[in-house]
């Protein structure tokens, strides 16, 4: 039974269990969710949450001014020194406190014309006052994360998101029966405040002692090092939810709205399911790379990972590509448009894992110059072959554009971790 034991012990498969029970639940709810949403809303609806999201996204990154990855690399390394770990929250709060501002101004100026943009109409204009005033808690709720992943606090994660995802869905049946479309996008925006009031109940008491009489301040041997992140977490979040919006907007213009809904739903189904590889790079992955320093140690890691992970992940794919339709006609009903994109998608996402487990090096090893050469080009393969597939395949270009990009994008970056280790002595 020496096999029983080694599963008991290891570590990723403890992350991973841990977090499963989290998704399972998670996307229980999403299933019911998500189909109330396509029956009320259809695709226009759909096609516009899935701009705010684009939205909030971005504007976690800026109001945390991008540390998030630089906190879970030092808390792992300081988890023990309580002295450094002051420090490092000192640090991580002036941050937030210069991006929650500056981001909470712009969207209270410019809260009209983002409107039009985004919705056509002014009217909407009242979601971008409520993400100015939930400004700060995103980025407080994106700094406090960041100690629990650095922390690997497994089951406090599960708990915390558990928690904040069934208050969050609760809010937007809520916002959808009182005020239909503006309803939900305003559930959506105060998202991230119950995200934070959760995160506080549950780790509050761990939180306690960091922030305990803290004042921002800067700290060079923190504040430094954490600018390198926000550099690179802004290429990479704020040239991806861009494209995402330029992309659904050409889908809407070349094709039509419908189309850009059905991109919109495989790909909130792609990002329900890799949340759980999201959580496992930054409690396992990037706290483990961060402390591997060898060649040989990082390809047995990786060998590790890979091992543990892609054939579940792989089972699970293909699950989900066997009973497509059936999935279609559950969480989407009637977004018939939506079949063909399943296998692109999905091939895409498996390689992509791959590909993303080997790319945390840039973030453990702070590996700045590799981390953006590989985001801009992988954004400007995804960007060109769309435009130019989408013409020819519709829809499912966005798609096959997924898979070319990442097949192509895991080679360039398997090429740069080598030549980091070639040159490291």
């Amino acid at each position: 039974m020496n096999w029983i034991k080694g599963l008991k012990k290891n570590r990723l498969l403890g992350v991973t269990s841990a977090n499963s029970m989290v998704i399972a639940i998670r996307l229980t709810i999403t299933l019911g969710v998500q189909r109330i949403l396509a029956k009320s809303l259809e695709e226009y609806g759909i096609a516009k949450i899935g701009d705010l999201r684009n939205i909030l996204a971005m504007l976690t990154s800026l109001t945390s001014m991008g540390v998030f990855s630089g906190m879970v690399k030092f808390v792992s390394q300081n988890e023990n020194e309580p002295h450094e770990l002051k420090k490092l929250m000192s640090t991580s709060f002036l941050f937030a406190l210069g991006g929650s501002l500056v981001s909470a101004l712009v969207l209270l100026i410019f809260a009209k014309p983002l409107s039009r943009w985004f919705f056509d109409s002014a009217q909407f204009a009242e979601i971008f006052y409520a993400l100015a005033i939930v400004a700060p808690a995103i980025g407080l709720h994106r700094i406090f994360n960041a100690v629990v992943h650095g922390m690997s606090q497994v089951k406090k994660y599960a708990k915390i998101e558990l928690v904040a995802y069934i208050v969050s869905a609760l809010l937007i049946l809520i916002g959808l029966y009182f005020n239909h479309l503006k309803g939900v996008l305003l559930a959506i925006a105060i998202g991230p405040f119950v995200q934070l009031i959760t995160l506080l109940f549950i780790f509050g008491k761990t939180l306690k002692p960091l922030i305990y009489n803290i004042r921002p301040k800067w700290h060079d041997k923190f504040g430094n090092a954490l600018l390198a992140f926000t550099l690179m977490s802004f290429v990479s979040n704020i040239l991806l939810n861009t494209v995402e919006i330029y992309l659904r907007d050409v889908l809407e213009r070349v094709l039509n709205i419908n189309e850009a809904g059905y991109w919109t739903a495989i790909t909130n189904i792609s990002k329900n399911y890799m949340v759980f590889s999201t959580a496992i790079y930054s409690l396992y992955v990037i706290p483990k790379f961060a402390k591997i320093s060898t060649r040989f140690d990082f390809k047995s890691e990786v060998f590790h990972i890979y091992k543990t992970l892609l054939p579940l992940f792989g089972l699970g794919m293909l699950t989900i590509y066997i009973f497509r339709d059936f999935i279609v006609q559950l969480i989407y009903p009637d977004f018939n448009g939506m079949a063909p994109l399943f296998k692109w998608q999905l091939m895409g996402d498996f390689v992509r894992l791959a590909a993303v487990v080997v790319a945390h090096q840039f973030l453990a090893k702070k590996m700045i110059r590799s981390f953006i050469a590989s985001e801009i080009m992988s954004m400007m393969l995804f960007f060109g072959l769309s435009l130019v597939f989408i013409p020819i395949y519709g829809t499912e270009g966005v798609v096959i554009a997924h898979f070319v990009r990442y097949v192509i994008y895991f080679g360039f970056v398997t090429w740069l971790i080598r030549r980091y280790f070639l040159k490291t002595p």
